[in-house]
């Protein structure tokens, strides 16, 4: 049942309105705090001394100590010799229709608009605070009119508290990277870290996640630490020059390292902490997509439901052997319609058909109920005149999405042509994967045209062969930024130190709403798990994070569709026996079928069927590396 939508007020203080901020008077308070709905969660903003400072708890535990918040315009720190003025506050009640995690979100927050004034010069900004029970948000809003180019920058601290344990990875392969983890204190200065960073807090009180919402004509956040416990934030300019921009995009190494100017007023991305007692609580937060704007319901009438606009399953030929001429790409058309799936990803060597072909294979597949995809370089999107080219053929020709590729860095230039690519091809109802790409922002509630990037480590890194702990850290780490192409299921080599049913399972555990199989599809038919693989949904209603889940080390997801429910369990390097219980199940028994690792034999499956009930809990039995997955089916109903 969908819940009730409620009625969202409109945040009129301190708000930009035609290039300005709404006046408002300033009283020299020192301390302002904003409470979470529950009271649990508290962002306390000071100016003791003439300096903003923050700091943000959850009940009793310091999330981020005590930390300059810092905000730079043209060189100068409008953060120094400070004074806040009079708080004027609201409150956000909503629902919006979301896909991923859970069918529904929730945007539940206390809002304050803090005015702040510097004492030399007078300049008059204001900080947007927002706190959920999940976590808390904060932006700048500067204020500036006409033509005028300025250049933002940024110098805000994450102080982590001691004795907190981190999950990161550095910028090497723009947010390809490999996480690792280390003791907050053990982390040296100068080490980069691609949001999503995921921390412990000392003595398992909680887990936090800092991270960045509605990134928009401005450049990407990464982190830098200090090696004193604290990560400051650092604008794209700044960031190391990955090994995949130099390869690609040599001649503009020297511009993207220089910093990206703003005319007119400077409105700066949210900067986000998730915390919650569990990850459970990390993984189904809704703060992301809650500050970004929704749809507009001229390119979206329907919004995230607008009709054109479908999750599914795909195909892929990339990984796993076969040609890549017409004809076999038409059998990988027809592999899709048996499986069921709804897609077929095909790479950059369509551009070597003719148009008839194209269209022939479009209608080829259309008659066995699978959408077509095709790959594009960003270089060659760059121009307003190219885009709106490539969207109206692939309209014309009835492709249904586009994958495109290389990006690599988070210069403002390069995240304004992502919002360039989702407005033309929503223009031409195109669905998008972006891949070479970062972290999302919430980006898809804007446009929910974009089902997927990449921005992850994934099955694409043949070289990955420890590839079992990495899989048990990204549902915590990655994945809490929003969905990502990993392109799962493999039962070669590049599986690494993984188990077959770890690989089944991962698509279950890795939320994709694009969800591209990276097994040839012939292989995964004549796989003993092709009925689970053909049930396995590309969106969820429902997710739970269930114990013995740990970063790191096992990941445990009960997921609902509909009426059925999914077990997926991906397991570390270490085995280990446990019970599930289940009580998530509804009323009444179900069919259950089921894929766990036989014995010593990690390339083979143990599948079985059997019934089961609410009330009993799933022995479960994991290899290093493993894997499990059970399909719940209400008897009666499957």
């Amino acid at each position: 049942m969908k819940p009730l939508r409620l009625r969202c007020r409109t945040l009129l203080a301190g708000v930009l309105t035609a290039g300005a901020l709404v006046p408002i008077s300033l009283t020299g308070l020192t301390q302002v705090d904003v409470l979470s709905p529950d009271q649990a969660v508290r962002f306390r903003a000071s100016s003791e001394g003439g300096r903003l400072e923050y700091t943000i708890s959850f009940g009793a535990r310091t999330v981020i100590e005590t930390s300059p918040l810092a905000m730079l315009v043209d060189g100068a720190n409008l953060g120094r010799d400070i004074e806040l003025g009079e708080v004027q506050r609201q409150r956000v009640r909503e629902s919006f229709p979301w896909r991923g995690v859970h069918a529904w979100a929730t945007n539940h927050c206390e809002t304050a608009i803090i005015p702040v004034r510097q004492l030399r010069g007078g300049l008059r900004y204001t900080l947007e605070v927002r706190c959920f029970n999940d976590g808390a948000a904060w932006r700048c809003l500067i204020p500036g009119g006409g033509e005028r180019r300025r250049v933002p920058d940024e110098a805000t601290v994450f102080a982590i508290p001691s004795g907190s344990t981190v999950w990161y990875h550095g910028l090497g392969g723009h947010y390809e990277d490999v996480h690792r983890r280390r003791a907050v204190a053990d982390i040296p200065a100068g080490e980069w870290a691609a949001p999503p960073l995921t921390f412990r807090l000392p003595n398992d009180t909680g887990y936090a996640c800092i991270t960045e919402a509605a990134l928009v004509h401005y450049s990407g956040m990464a982190l830098q630490a200090d090696g004193r416990g604290g990560f400051q934030l650092m604008l794209g300019h700044k960031h190391p020059i990955s090994y995949p921009f130099r390869l690609r995009y040599s001649n503009d190494v020297e511009r993207v390292s220089q910093p990206a100017s703003v005319s007119g007023a400077i409105v700066t991305p949210w900067r986000v902490v998730m915390v919650g007692r569990d990850l459970n609580t990390l993984v189904n937060s809704d703060l992301i997509p809650s500050l970004c704007p929704p749809p507009d319901p001229k390119l979206f009438p329907e919004g995230m439901h607008t009709p054109w606009i479908k999750p599914g399953r795909a195909v892929w030929k990339y990984h796993d052997g076969g040609q890549n001429t017409f004809e076999d790409m038409k059998a990988f058309s027809a592999w899709a319609g048996e499986l069921g799936f709804e897609y077929h990803v095909i790479e950059g060597f369509w551009s070597r058909w003719s148009e008839a072909q194209i269209k022939e294979l479009v209608d080829y597949s259309r008659q066995r109920g699978v959408g077509l995809w095709f790959w594009k370089h960003s270089r060659d999107l760059r121009t307003p005149q190219a885009r709106a080219d490539f969207f109206r053929k692939l309209s014309e020709w009835g492709v249904v999405g586009a994958k495109i590729d290389f990006f690599d860095h988070e210069h403002r230039e390069v995240i304004d042509l992502y919002a360039a690519l989702l407005e033309e091809a929503a223009r031409h109802h195109i669905l998008v994967n972006f891949h070479g790409a970062n972290k999302p922002s919430g980006e898809a509630r804007t446009w929910p045209n974009e089902l997927v990037r990449e921005g992850v480590r994934g099955m694409e890194s043949s070289r990955l062969k420890e590839r079992a702990q990495h899989d048990v850290t990204l549902p915590f780490t990655r994945f809490l930024a929003g969905p990502a192409d990993y392109t799962p299921v493999h039962f070669g080599a590049r599986r690494g130190d993984t188990t077959w049913a770890h690989q089944i399972a991962s698509a279950a555990v890795f939320t994709a709403p694009l969800l591209t199989y990276a097994a040839h599809p012939a292989t995964l038919l004549t796989n003993a798990g092709v009925e689970m693989i053909r049930n396995i949904p590309a969106t969820w209603d429902e997710t739970r994070v269930l114990e013995p889940s740990a970063i790191g080390e096992v990941a445990v997801f009960a997921r609902r569709r509909g009426a059925e429910w999914f077990l997926a369990i991906l397991n570390g390097p270490e085995a280990r026996t446990f019970k599930v219980p289940l009580s998530f199940l509804g009323e009444g028994r179900c069919q259950a079928l089921l894929i766990a690792d036989p014995p010593d034999n990690p390339a083979a499956l143990r599948v079985e069927k059997t019934e089961v009930n609410r009330d009993e809990a799933m022995p479960v039995k994991l290899s290093p590396g493993g894997g499990f997955i059970a399909r719940f089916t209400p008897l009666g109903k499957h």
